[in-house]
């Protein structure tokens, strides 16, 4: 289960940041978990707390939203939203889609004091 690993590196920025920003308590964490990006959400739910233990974020409560994936296409041109990374372009029927968004993981937003 990569999610654990992810749950460290979030720890990770998220002390990071605090020592540079000189916050000493996050109570909140926002994640952006893309339809793309291979992380189980419930999986992501399920380490949080473990690993947030004995960090800025020890009970902080997690939010996660889950942007939908899309790609353009390299023949035509056109921005569809895709569930599957290979999925063909809606209006030409190409299969070389490049995706834009929704293939990443990353922190949103922190509520800090």
């Amino acid at each position: 289960m990569h999610e654990m690993s992810l749950c460290e590196n979030i720890r990770d920025i998220i002390q990071a940041q605090a020592a540079e920003s000189g916050f000493v308590r996050v109570n909140r964490v926002w994640l952006e978990v893309g339809a793309l990006s291979c992380v189980e959400p419930d999986a992501l739910r399920f380490g949080f707390d473990v690993v947030m233990r004995g960090s800025v974020a020890e009970g902080a409560a997690l939010e996660i939203a889950t942007p939908a994936a899309k790609a353009r296409c390299l023949a035509c041109g056109q921005v569809a939203v895709v569930a599957h990374r290979y999925d063909p372009c809606p209006a030409c029927g190409a299969v070389e889609m490049q995706v834009t968004q929704g293939d990443a993981l990353k922190i949103s937003k922190l509520e800090v004091v």
